[in-house]
């Protein structure tokens, strides 16, 4: 006898008890969004400037690709409004941009 009380008191004892354990909620599973035409776009645009080296070229150079590259953009992505492709090249040429040197303040230590 001691030896089933045993048994039930360890099969009771070791069993989850579902009274306390998280509940299986049924999530609703969305599928992944996809990219609008200005998220591609600038996508695109910024991988094109990695790959063709214009951070490196001079700044006439760099408008002149950037006068190229937004007619194409423009054909490429004919959904695009003018303000869109605006928006595109500033986001373009601010990327271009140099990286704003840290002005570390000196404490005056007397």
């Amino acid at each position: 006898m001691a030896g089933k009380a045993q048994e039930r008191y360890i099969r009771q004892s070791f069993t989850p008890n579902m009274d306390f354990m998280a509940k299986n909620r049924n999530r609703q599973r969305y599928a992944p969004s996809q990219p609008t035409p200005f998220e591609q776009a600038r996508d695109e645009l910024l991988q094109h400037i990695m790959r063709c080296g214009v951070l490196e070229s001079a700044n006439e150079h760099q408008a002149e690709w950037f006068d190229d590259t937004m007619a194409y953009i423009g054909d490429r992505f004919p959904e695009l409004k003018e303000p869109e492709i605006a928006e595109l090249r500033t986001l373009g040429q601010r990327f271009c941009e140099p990286p704003k040197a840290r002005v570390v303040a000196e404490s005056s230590a007397a």
